[in-house]
């Protein structure tokens, strides 16, 4: 997979998003275009840009509905934002409202008609932001466990750890799928025998429904039939509990940086 940045443009103007497309990927980066909010929300959970540029995107009022939802979005509220408004003849047709003006706090704020050329320093400086932001961003973790004492003893480890922060802590597989989709850990830590809905059919909602959550499966059960289940889940990690105290932490930095991590004595 590469690791050039990859820039999420939200734009209906064909032409403007073709120029702007082709002058990007001409500086490397990876592009991924959408004309409306409700594709733009979707692609964002799915591809995980380094930036956004919101541009123009009907009906009028949707760029900044797209504007609230990545900054109240956990997961993205701290991706650099470009807004670039409507030419001035069009502002009152699909051009930002003064009261939304005033109540975004956006990095950067252009309008139309623009060079795509001329927004190269701009979007170089944002995404070297972003990159420096994420290399310092904690590793967000939801606990999952029925009993209180192991996530209690789950997060005093985890509260000593300067690139861990506990998120959350989920009760049953279904609290746990409630939690990863208000909160959008990296990683959701799960026991696989809990009430209400077990760790592995909650494993899978979660792999398909939070793109950018990885499950690392905590179990006593660490026999090669669970390891197996919980891989075809779509967990990325396996930790025994009895090896939880050695492993724990290298699993949960290796599965949020997508690395696989199965440690387990039977297998």
């Amino acid at each position: 997979m590469s690791d050039n940045p990859k820039i999420l443009v939200a734009d209906d103007e064909r032409d403007f998003t073709a120029a702007l497309q082709v002058t990007l990927e001409g500086e490397g980066y990876r592009v991924i275009t959408v004309s409306n909010r409700v594709q733009a929300q979707e692609a964002a959970l799915a591809e995980w840009p380094d930036m956004v540029i919101v541009g123009t995107i009907m009906p009028r009022g949707d760029a900044f509905l797209l504007y609230q939802w990545l900054k109240g979005t956990p997961a993205l509220s701290d991706l650099p934002i470009l807004v670039i408004d409507a030419r001035p003849e069009k502002r009152l047709l699909k051009g930002w409202r003064r009261e939304e003006g005033l109540q975004m706090e956006t990095e950067d704020f252009l309008a139309k008609p623009i060079e795509p050329r001329s927004l190269l320093p701009r979007i170089a400086n944002l995404v070297a932001k972003a990159t420096k932001d994420k290399a310092a961003r904690k590793i967000r973790v939801l606990v999952v466990d029925d009993h209180a004492i192991i996530r209690d003893g789950i997060r005093a480890v985890l509260s000593l750890q300067g690139d861990v922060q506990v998120v959350g802590e989920a009760v049953d597989g279904r609290d746990a799928l409630d939690k990863a989709l208000q909160l959008s850990p990296d990683v959701v830590l799960m026991d696989i025998v809990m009430p209400v809905m077990n760790g592995l059919e909650a494993t899978k909602q979660i792999c398909k429904e939070c793109k950018n959550t990885q499950v690392l499966i905590l179990s006593q059960y660490d026999d090669e039939e669970n390891v197996l289940a919980s891989n075809q889940a779509g967990a990325l990690g396996f930790i025994p509990k009895k090896s939880a105290s050695s492993h724990l932490l290298a699993g949960i930095r290796s599965v949020s940086h997508g690395k696989r991590f199965v440690h387990s004595l039977n297998v």
